[in-house]
């Protein structure tokens, strides 16, 4: 198995496809009394949707996280596929 580089992923990517979205999924929580129920940066009140949106906007890995210091790199990795496999699970309607 090779690596991937050093790609703020941490070593994840040494433990294959399941086990990686598996961990990044533990960095996400969805509860009712946090945020209306919104997927979040577990332990934070930071959702899901505003690091994202961050991202889109082009702020890099370090200028979110000055803005939210409590965020890691892995936390943003696991925001943008929790945010994948969320898209993966829908059925695309064209038309």
């Amino acid at each position: 198995m090779s690596l991937r580089g050093e790609d703020q992923r941490s070593n994840l990517s040494l433990a294959g496809p399941a086990m990686e979205a598996r961990a990044t999924h533990e960095r996400i929580e969805i509860n009712p009394d946090v945020m209306g129920g919104k997927p979040v940066i577990r332990g934070t009140r930071i959702p899901v949707e505003t690091v994202l949106r961050k991202l889109g906007a082009g702020m890099t890995h370090d200028a979110i996280i000055a803005d939210h210091p409590r965020l890691t790199p892995e936390d943003i990795c696991a925001a943008q596929a929790f945010a994948a496999d969320y898209l993966a699970d829908e059925a695309l309607v064209y038309g």
